[in-house]
């Protein structure tokens, strides 16, 4: 196992976001001593975590997701496939501790919403759309074809769903895509993808099928995004939204009031009985398969336990050192630039770049980014190298979390920047080359996972409470602009390599 890399793939991503919280703390925006020892001791777990994670997904996960694919594909049994994709999709994100989290959210700002049921819609509309990804790969149906018109379903669902929720619907579709979906889904698809490869005799036909390997997690990120805005219009009775400090409240505490290891002791149980639950789904299912379709040697079985408890392991560690020791000095960090912002125009650009550096840095310690861009490297042979996904996935993250810092200063409307971008997207789908269509959808959905929506969310939200805005519109806001500008992103970064290549043949 390559624990020493995946170590130093972490620490290289976490560590700058220390070094960069830190200097400001000693330098322009003082925190409180006890805040900042909270956050260092958090970026220790965070690093430890995530290293334990990765190596327990490459081990575990991975596998039993790509052997379930490829198994049940070459059953040539279509409806087969389909239900299981669907199975797969819903139990996976009913067991998301990003889901239940958002769920909490959403149910303790508006008290009519049902948390059960919007949960229980969510995971319908994963289970749908990954069983609609699974049939595209299948059939070989265009991505940006499909994308088109699901997005133009949503925009115009959107138009007719209560405004509360039209922010929460797309960030819904960031949450869902955390560390236990993603990786579950993107090698179920990858299977899939690998056996339709080698049934088809044509080369032209294989090319698409490994171009296909991508874009299970784009097409599944729209389905949360449907189901909540059909909760909204079916269900939901409208009614003001109170501020969104509620929903964070928990989180954002004054933590100089306690001591500060009694925060991670006391936290210990509740992150391990949510990581406990998103795995108990995912390894009853591994056990059915198992059983019925792979039927491995007992040394890839053990292999298979192994990497499920480093993934249990590592989850609780790095979700630890997330919400206790990066949330807590996200929103004090945002409290404190945001009340500074109101100064003059240098504390407003400051605040700015703060959320600009913040992006860039942030995105490359999500587990599921990480999970991605090396499955990205794997199956092109190197031809896309992962350090070159992540310098676009953190330009594209970077800006869409300044955009949202301009946002809730001068509050513009969320449509003025997702309908646009949106467009683009869609736009670049026709002319980007197929493979990096899959990629950057994939991309926009993993952008989005629990580092961002933990010390991301948390800064917003204090940003957004110091300078008087509306909160609970503008902390939704962030996660959906997250997940949209690295579709963007990605996508020019496919055309330059085909015209780098056209270039060098």
């Amino acid at each position: 196992m390559n624990s020493l890399q995946k170590f130093r793939e972490t620490l290289y991503s976490v560590f700058p976001i220390m070094l960069v919280v830190i200097l400001l703390s000693v330098t322009l925006v003082p925190l409180g001593s006890t805040v900042l020892v909270k956050f260092i001791a958090g970026g220790v777990l965070v690093i430890f975590g995530l290293t334990i994670f990765l190596l327990g997904v490459d081990i575990g996960i991975l596998p039993v997701g790509e052997r379930s694919g490829a198994a049940l594909t070459a059953r040539k049994n279509l409806p087969l496939l389909l239900f299981s994709a669907f199975i797969i999709g819903f139990i996976v994100t009913i067991a998301e501790p990003d889901v239940q989290v958002l769920a909490d959210q959403v149910s303790s700002i508006e008290s009519s919403v049902d948390r059960w049921l919007l949960i229980g819609m969510i995971a319908v509309g994963i289970g749908l759309f990954v069983a609609i990804g699974i049939l595209r790969t299948i059939i070989s149906l265009p991505l940006n074809w499909i994308l088109t018109f699901a997005y133009i379903l949503v925009f115009v669902l959107a138009y007719f769903a209560p405004k509360t929720f039209q922010g929460v619907s797309f960030d819904s579709g960031g949450a869902t895509t955390g560390p236990m979906t993603v990786p579950f889904i993107m090698s179920l698809g990858v299977g899939v993808a690998a056996v339709r490869a080698k049934s088809d005799k044509n080369n032209e036909l294989k090319n698409a099928s490994s171009n296909d390997s991508f874009g299970l997690t784009g097409i599944a990120s729209v389905g949360p995004v449907l189901a909540v805005l059909v909760y909204g219009i079916l269900f939901f009775k409208p009614s003001a939204l109170p501020a969104a400090e509620s929903a964070v409240s928990e989180h954002a505490s004054n933590p100089a009031a306690r001591f500060w290891l009694a925060d991670f002791v006391r936290k210990l149980p509740q992150i391990t009985k949510e990581v406990l639950t998103a795995l108990a789904p995912l390894a009853v299912m591994s056990a059915v398969f198992q059983a019925t379709l792979l039927k491995l040697p007992p040394m890839q079985v053990i292999r298979m336990i192994r990497g499920f408890i480093f993934s249990f392991a590592g989850l609780v560690i790095f979700l630890l050192g997330a919400q206790v020791g990066f949330m807590p000095c996200g929103h004090e960090l945002g409290v404190a630039l945001g009340n500074a912002a109101m100064k003059g125009p240098f504390w407003t650009a400051l605040l700015v770049t703060a959320g600009f550096v913040f992006g860039a840095i942030v995105v490359c310690a999500e587990p599921a980014v990480w999970v991605l861009t090396d499955q990205v490297e794997s199956i092109t042979g190197g031809t896309i190298k992962r350090r070159v996904m992540l310098f676009a996935l953190s330009a594209g993250v970077a800006f869409s979390i300044a955009l949202s810092m301009l946002r809730v200063l001068w509050g513009f409307s969320l449509w003025y920047i997702l309908v646009p971008g949106y467009a683009l997207a869609l736009i670049l789908s026709f002319i980007t080359p197929r493979l990096f269509v899959g990629i950057a959808f994939d991309s926009g959905g993993v952008a989005s996972g629990p580092m961002t929506t933990t010390f991301i969310l948390s800064f917003a939200l204090g940003a957004s409470s110091a300078s008087g805005s509306s909160s609970a519109t503008d902390a939704f806001g962030v996660i959906a602009l997250v997940a949209m500008t690295p579709l963007i992103a990605i996508q020019i970064l496919g055309i330059f390599y085909r015209i780098k290549t056209r270039r060098a043949a």
